[in-house]
């Protein structure tokens, strides 16, 4: 197994403000290297000669490329040139200036939308590019593969030491709570948060509630980023995620538990549900050593209590 020392190296995490660049950031303070962040005030990602300029001035030895244009299935849908532009720019720049600046190790996170849509379930990495993409996600989709193919291509032409890295559904503390361009989990939190504290007796959920999904803690994600930059060094990208899924209606359930709602749960059927199914295949990053390690309801809770502390009563 490939063997990469972070020791006295300086670490950049782009997108350290977001939750998985946040969880990556607060993971390599355990480890002895120093961490660089730049704020976009700093730093703008979409200029392609300023990231250049800022790499090679910063002396990076190592890169966690979070930094992304995200959002849930409204977001992907109205604002399909942003999606696919921001993400496509951002990838290039930092990959580039990565090569340019001599980075000696780059680690891209990728999403798992990258997936056909009827991909065979549990999905794994060699399912990529073997069906059509999801609608509801396919912008987002083809930059992030867009991604895992240019780090590929460096590794190949350059011999750059770049790997990529698949995350499932995230969620935990610093999500972004949007309840028309959020991710599932937050949104749903919000809307059960809300529903708490004005005693409504119902919720009402996007589709039917059947899709399955599989989520993965923000912690758990940035300690696999820091074991896969350590561990290994192939073309191949790996899955990250818990290998286990649930139904949205499950997933909402567990939430209600957690933040002590008894009411009911409807469905707006006239809303998309998304890909039927998806959860990986995790075998690959588990023969190598890692295993997520937060129990579910034990993430929800933290994360719920992130909400609340941190968004909800600071708007209250």
């Amino acid at each position: 197994m490939s063997s990469f020392d972070l020791s006295r190296k300086r670490v950049w995490v782009a997108g350290h403000r977001g939750m998985a660049g946040a969880a990556i950031a607060r993971r390599l303070e355990r480890e002895p290297c120093e961490i660089v962040t730049a704020a976009r005030s700093e730093l703008d990602l979409l200029r392609q000669a300023d990231v250049h300029a800022w790499v090679a001035d910063q002396k990076i030895d190592a890169v966690f490329l979070a930094a992304a244009t995200v959002g849930g299935i409204m977001a992907n849908t109205t604002r399909p040139a942003e999606f696919l532009y921001e993400n496509l720019t951002i990838e290039t720049n930092v990959i580039h200036a990565a090569k340019s600046a001599g980075v000696k190790k780059l680690l891209f996170l990728g999403s798992s939308c990258i997936y056909p849509r009827m991909a065979e379930q549990p999905m794994k990495e060699e399912t990529l590019l073997t069906g059509a993409l999801e609608p509801t996600n396919e912008w987002y989709a083809i930059a992030k593969i867009a991604g895992i193919k240019l780090c590929a291509a460096y590794r190949r032409q350059y011999g750059c030491d770049f790997v990529s890295v698949m995350p499932t559904n995230l969620y935990g503390p610093g999500d972004r709570y949007d309840a028309e361009n959020g991710h599932v989990v937050a949104a749903l939190i919000m809307k059960i948060h809300a529903a708490r504290m004005s005693n409504s007796p119902t919720v009402e959920l996007w589709g039917s509630g059947t899709p399955k999904r599989e989520f993965l803690f923000t912690e758990d994600l940035a300690d696999a980023c820091v074991f896969v930059m350590k561990n290994y060094s192939e073309e191949l990208f790996l899955n990250v995620g818990t290998g286990r899924d649930m139904t949205i209606l499950e997933l909402a359930e567990s939430i209600a538990r957690v933040a002590g709602w008894k009411g009911t749960l409807t469905f707006d059927r006239s809303k998309p549900d998304g890909m039927p199914r998806k959860v990986m295949n995790v075998s690959r990053l588990r023969d190598l050593g890692w295993s997520a390690q937060t129990p579910f309801d034990e993430g929800i809770r933290q994360a719920y209590d992130w909400y609340v502390a941190s968004v909800a009563n600071r708007a209250a």
